[in-house]
């Protein structure tokens, strides 16, 4: 086998209809600040998301990191250690404290059962993930917030263009963070978008996105620079274009791999509850080693040897960070860390051929003992 098989693959339009859509900009010499191509896309993805109101930025991360800013929390923010560096990291540069509460085992999202222990006089809200596009229980997260006085803010990098009930799930919460990295179900190369309903929240998360500014001469916040430009606007305006297309191959992808591992012993797999319409961001598989026979990462060596490079997403856990060193206990997010040390997501991407899944799943099988 001559070429890796990575874990996903970024999602291009044809050459053309990019080069077509970025053309005028060599007119208009307008590259960023909120150019044509950035409130083109803005406009088109509120009323694809089916939200109030929406924010470009740079990337996900800072997204979520001046959502949060912008909110003026203080204290403390119950998440979960089952993600990746970046929903922490956000927490942690706010000057917040972050505590961790474990997760479900059946979707890998936090537990909402577990949250109301951990809520002290000293919790600001709540940031749950969800998961590989699997959706928190949004319901129970939005009666606990209620009751406590609590903000939600989603990091929901991995559920764009998720449904729930028939109701978008960028409407959830306070406010819902995406990522549009390259890696992403849609890409804008490099960005992100928070989506919200309060416009005096939108108003200060504007300004925290462009330095603090007001206007020409006066700057009231102290702000970043997290603009999305023109190129990557131009970017997403082109795969928002395929995107219902794009989500209907990754779901053949999806039905190849179940075919081979839905009933295998020892494999868990993400199960899509009936009330949502997904994605297929991922596939994750949990081994359970006694059943299965072997280790996850014995699994991961051996497909790596074929040139065939799943991800252990997410090991470590974030409470396990060397950046947090002796900072937290995992044996308090017991579930997390049992999944963080058996799961592989497998590759999955639109083009991805399904006699590559056949082989992946052949290979997979052959480890069983």
């Amino acid at each position: 086998m001559d070429s890796k098989i990575l874990v996903t693959k970024a999602t291009l339009p044809d050459f053309d209809e990019y080069v077509q859509e970025i053309s005028e900009l060599w007119e208009t010499h307008w590259l960023t600040n909120m150019g044509v191509k950035h409130q083109e896309l803005s406009e088109q993805l509120r009323d694809f998301l089916e939200v109030d109101e929406i924010d470009l930025l740079t990337n996900g991360h800072m997204a979520l990191e001046l959502s949060i800013q912008a909110m003026e929390l203080k204290g403390e923010v119950i998440t979960t250690p089952f993600t990746f560096a970046s929903t922490t990291h956000a927490i942690v540069r706010n000057g917040l404290r972050p505590v961790f509460c474990d997760i479900k085992e059946d979707d890998f999202t936090i537990d909402p059962e577990k949250i109301e222990r951990l809520i002290t006089d000293q919790t600001s809200a709540i940031l749950p993930v969800h998961v590989y596009g699997n959706i928190c229980d949004t319901e129970e997260i939005q009666r606990i917030a209620e009751k406590y006085g609590l903000k939600v803010i989603y990091d929901a990098a991995h559920a764009f263009g998720v449904r729930k009930q028939g109701r978008g799930i960028a409407s959830f919460g306070d406010v819902s963070c995406f990522s549009f990295h390259a890696t992403k179900v849609f890409n804008t190369i490099e960005g992100g978008a928070a989506c919200f309903h309060d416009k005096d929240f939108g108003k200060c998360l504007y300004q925290l996105k462009n330095f603090g500014i007001k206007n020409e001469e006066i700057v009231e916040r102290i702000g970043a620079n997290a603009k999305m430009n023109e190129f990557c606007a131009a970017m997403g305006l082109c795969n928002l274009r395929h995107i219902r297309d794009e989500i209907a191959k990754r779901k053949v992808v999806t039905e190849q791999y179940l075919k081979y591992l839905k009933d295998v012993n020892g494999i868990q797999i993400n199960k899509i509850a009936g009330d949502i319409e997904a994605n297929y961001a991922y596939f994750p598989v949990l081994f359970n080693e006694e059943q299965f026979g072997c280790t996850r990462d014995e699994i991961l060596e051996t497909l790596q040897k074929h040139n065939i490079y799943p991800r252990k997403y997410f090991y470590p856990l974030t409470n396990m960070f060397d950046c947090y060193h002796d900072l937290y206990d995992t044996e308090n997010t017991p579930k997390a860390f049992y999944a963080s040390k058996r799961i592989l997501t497998l590759p999955l991407y639109p083009d991805l051929p399904l006699d590559m899944v056949d082989r992946i799943c052949e290979l997979i099988l052959k480890c069983k003992k």
